[in-house]
Formats: structure tokens, C-alpha cells, sequence
């Protein structure tokens, strides 16, 4: 004979409640409640772009940080001044972070999708401080060591992702601002490789650079084009960007 047990609300496995903590907090503090920390953020900068290196950060901010980085927000949605600013008070408070460069030859080579998964791999891994838990920005990262979730908008939504945008997004433009120094006429300065208006006239007058993504379409058609008459172009030699 099956004896049937009832169970009352009391007996329900526990379950995290998500309280506001104030600011982008929330879910990084709800995971850590139900002892799942620290909680690692992932970003990356530079995805759409058809020149310069993707950019990926991995951030874990702690208490600490809390006050110091208030202000923290989507990196696309704060000024290029004050995402300078918060830079190195993110590299001051967080726990731990980790900046990881892929080029663009790596790009080219395995598509701009595996680069961006594999250099969150890269990032995470990269960490001082193992993480509990990571949230990524928008989409899954299968194979990293602990769990993760990818969180829709992440950059708007929790803190460790912001500052992870942060550091990404600064440390690419730096990159992109040494690279328009060293390739004068396209504009990287301005643009940081994107496909603008300005950009695009600049790639039909010298053709693409050692940093442009042959994967990208708008810069293999000029390739292509270009490629039984370069009497007329300037081809500069590319230069490490460091």
C-alpha cells in the first residue's frame, strides 16, 4: 500500500528571494544570499565592429565597491569622459578583474561568435578569485567552470556586468585611439573601427589595414575590389596595437 505524504509550504525547498539592494545590485546580492558567490560579471566591447580587436572583461566587484561605484552603469549609456573616470575606480574596488584581447586575425579565423564566447572563457578564467557564479551579457557561455546565467540588457541590469562594460569599453577605445596614432586617415580616434559614414570613405580611399576584419563584408568587397588596381591606394603597414 502507497502512503501519499502531503506537503505543506514549510517542507518547499527554499527559494532565493530577490529583494532591491539599491542601484544594479540586486541579482549579484540574491545569488550571494543563497551562497553562490562571489559573482563574476562578463562583457565585451568591440563585437561590431569591422576593425580593431574584440575587447572581453570579467569583473567581480565585492561590498567595498558599492558606494565607490554608485554611478555605475551600461557603459554605452555614460560619456567617453566618464567612463574614463569610473575606469580606475573599477580597478581599484573590484575583487578581481581580467581584460582579455582577441585580435582581429583571430576573428577572421573562427568568427566573431566563438572569438566572443571564447574570450569570456579567457576572461573568466583570467580571475585572481574564483568565482561562485557568472552572469554574462546576452547570451550562454557553455564551458565555463562554475554556473552561469546570461542576462538579457546585463550592462542595465547588474553592477559586476556594468563594470565589466566598463573596463572592456575603455581599454578597447585605447587601443583604437593608439591605432588611429600609428594608421593616420582612418579615423579609429573618432569611430573606434565601427562602420560609420566617415569610416567607409576612408577604407575606398586607402583600403583596408592589417586591423580590419577580412571576415566583415563591406571590408572584403573593397578588398576584392581593390585587388587588381592599387596603383592609386595607400596601403598602410599595420603597427602592434600592445
Amino acid at each position: 500500500m502507497t502512503t501519499l505524504v502531503r506537503l505543506s509550504r514549510t517542507s518547499w525547498p527554499p527559494r532565493t528571494v530577490i529583494r532591491r539592494a539599491g542601484g544594479l545590485r540586486t541579482m549579484e546580492s540574491a545569488l550571494v544570499r543563497s551562497g553562490l558567490g562571489p559573482v563574476a560579471g562578463v562583457d565585451e566591447a568591440g563585437r561590431g565592429a569591422c576593425a580593431g580587436p574584440l575587447v572581453v572583461a570579467a569583473c567581480i566587484l565585492g561590498d567595498r565597491a558599492r558606494a565607490a561605484l554608485d554611478s555605475i552603469d551600461d557603459s554605452k549609456k555614460l560619456s567617453e569622459p566618464v567612463r574614463e573616470a569610473l575606469f580606475p575606480r573599477v580597478i581599484r574596488w573590484a575583487t578581481a578583474y581580467s581584460i582579455v584581447t582577441v585580435p582581429s586575425a583571430e576573428i577572421d579565423r573562427i568568427g566573431i561568435h566563438v572569438a566572443n564566447i571564447e574570450g569570456m572563457r579567457r576572461a573568466v578564467a583570467g580571475l585572481s578569485v574564483d568565482p561562485g557564479y557568472v552572469l554574462t551579457d546576452g547570451f550562454r557561455v557553455p564551458g565555463l567552470p562554475v554556473p552561469s546565467l546570461p542576462v538579457i540588457g546585463g550592462d542595465a541590469t547588474a553592477a559586476c556586468i556594468a563594470a565589466a562594460s566598463v573596463l572592456a569599453k575603455v581599454h578597447r577605445d585605447r587601443i583604437m585611439r593608439r591605432l588611429d596614432a600609428e594608421l593616420p586617415g582612418y579615423g579609429f580616434a573618432v569611430h573606434k573601427g565601427y562602420n560609420t559614414t566617415a569610416h567607409t570613405d576612408a577604407l575606398g580611399r586607402l583600403g583596408p589595414c592589417d586591423h580590419h576584419r577580412r571576415s566583415w563584408a563591406n571590408v572584403a568587397c573593397l578588398e576584392n575590389a581593390g585587388a587588381g588596381d592599387t596603383a592609386g591606394r595607400v596601403r598602410p603597414t599595420a603597427v602592434d596595437a600592445g
